[in-house]
């Protein structure tokens, strides 16, 4: 690479104007590697409540200060070791607690400042009383929530989307849930959008290059057909990762099943069977339901948030005519419906059950009608036969074989919610279908987690698409597609700057050739 010329350096400064003038480039959260927070804070880490252990974090200038004080420390204690002292109120000396504490020199801690850690009993009035001096002292302050991960991100310590992975993982309630947000938290998720927005930064760089420099001969041939490729490349990978029918998503926040059916079927019955408590009433009487129950469960390790609804009925009733229009609405938002249908109004003749099913979906499930295609409903629909009890054995085995038979209905399970019996069959295809539609968190790439991940890639793919459009009319209005998808991208991560543009510039021309 020969030295660098004015013309290199006219071209540096435009671009890092230009991207800071943009609009695109405004608002953006950049972090920095120096934490310039002067005040020290601290906070129960370990969550509320009666405990054998409780963690009492501090972080900030302060620290060391603290340890002496409330510790009796008289030298520095070697970081990372773990000494057993007097805890003590630091205004009257008197005895608070006996436990261990521990030194986090900065950076080398998590929220990247010099931070310490009281491991105490867990006792509220311990941990009251600790907190108590730790308040007392000057320049000492209590955290605000999630502060310590704030910190911890300007530091450059976690990106945006390790932030969530890390909230995801404290919120986790299942087993899949632990493993995505683990795997988001390690930072796999955002090393996928990091190499996109380096490439993105590439291409920006080769495309202003080529503005400032390409009618003085000094930019090699075939630039920018290197962007097109990169940009159609890049283009690609956004929307297959977007493509992903809403797994990531799905596992974080739940599956919503919905048990919808005709009154007196059993809905209530089975929510009841499925979370093993009494949760909704149970009555004979036609219309008990008349508005959304919920529960959530964890169903094979992922979760589930069940609801049952109001039999789908006509009423004169005014308050059920709102439950079953809620009903209804529900069923529309649902990612997976139970319809539930009393196995002793099925015809007598195996035959004609696969008809009645038919026209019973397309009555709960209009949207779902044979109109719509039974495909759709089979994806998203399980077919519960309650009181299969009260239906003769052989009856049941002809129409469970005649069920087999007709692939153009969604998979049904014949159940006795009185008596359990098919409860574990059922059980199985559920889960196989729940595991369906939050996929495997620890296969493939990982998974988009976050509705605003979603909405900023769709919008990174909407600005690469206004680079093809301006590429042969206007190439400054194609650069600033470019520069949009790059900051869509820098959103989600965090971490996006005009700096890191103009390093690539230095580093990949060879301007003056």
């Amino acid at each position: 690479m020969l030295p660098c010329t004015w013309g290199l350096w006219r071209s540096a400064i435009h671009t890092l104007k230009t991207f800071r003038a943009s609009p695109s480039a405004r608002g953006l959260c950049i972090p920095t590697r120096a934490v310039c927070d002067a005040e020290t804070i601290f906070a129960l880490s370990s969550g509320h409540g009666r405990c054998g252990v409780a963690v009492v974090r501090v972080s900030g200038p302060a620290s060391s200060m603290v340890l002496r004080n409330m510790a009796g420390l008289t030298q520095a204690l070697p970081p990372r070791t773990a000494l057993l002292r007097r805890i003590t109120d630091p205004q009257s000396k008197e005895l608070l607690d006996r436990g261990l504490v521990l030194w986090f020199k900065g950076p080398h801690s998590f929220t990247g400042e010099d931070s310490a850690e009281f491991h105490i009993h867990g006792g509220p009035a311990v941990i009251t009383a600790v907190l108590q001096a730790l308040g007392s002292l000057e320049g000492v302050r209590p955290a605000e929530a999630g502060e310590f991960t704030r910190r911890a991100f300007h530091a450059g310590k976690l990106g945006l989307t390790e932030v969530e992975g890390l909230g995801d993982l404290i919120h986790a309630e299942t087993e899949a849930q632990r493993r995505q947000a683990l795997r988001q938290m390690d930072g796999e998720l955002g090393r996928l959008y990091q190499d996109w927005s380096y490439r993105l930064k590439r291409c920006l760089a080769h495309v202003e290059a080529f503005i400032d420099f390409s009618e003085d001969e000094l930019i090699e041939d075939g630039v920018l057909n290197q962007v097109d490729s990169s940009v159609c490349q890049l283009e690609t990978e956004i929307e297959r990762h977007l493509k992903d029918e809403r797994r990531g998503e799905r596992l974080r926040t739940g599956v919503q099943v919905v048990i919808a059916g005709a009154t007196n079927a059993g809905k209530s019955s089975l929510l009841n069977t499925l979370c093993q408590r009494p949760a909704a009433i149970v009555s004979p009487i036609a219309g008990t339901t008349r508005d959304i129950v919920e529960t959530s469960l964890d169903i094979g390790g992922f979760p589930v948030l069940l609801s049952d609804t109001a039999g789908l009925r006509d009423s004169s009733d005014s308050v059920e005519r709102e439950g079953v229009r809620r009903a209804r609405q529900r069923v529309e938002q649902a990612d997976l419906t139970l319809v539930v249908v009393d196995s002793t109004q099925l015809p007598p003749d195996p035959q004609l059950v696969p008809a009645f099913l038919q026209e019973h979906l397309s009555t709960v499930l209009p949207s779902l009608s044979p109109k719509a295609g039974m495909k759709a409903a089979s994806d998203r629909v399980l077919l519960v036969l309650n009181k299969s009890d009260l239906v003769p054995e052989e009856q049941r085995e002809r129409t469970e074989g005649e069920l087999r038979e007709s692939p153009g209905l969604p998979p049904a399970c014949f159940l006795s919610c009185y008596t359990s019996t098919g409860l574990e069959d059922f059980l199985t295809v559920l889960q196989s279908r729940v595991k369906t539609l939050c996929g495997d968190p620890l296969s493939g790439a990982p998974s988009l987690t976050q509705a605003r991940h979603r909405a900023h890639l769709q919008q990174s793919v909407q600005a690469l698409n206004q680079y093809h459009q301006y590429r042969d009319q206007d190439l400054a209005l194609a650069a600033e597609g470019v520069r949009l998808a790059l900051t869509h991208l820098g959103r989600i991560t965090g971490r996006v700057g005009a700096e890191e543009i103009l390093d690539i510039i230095f580093r990949d021309f060879c301007i003056g050739k």
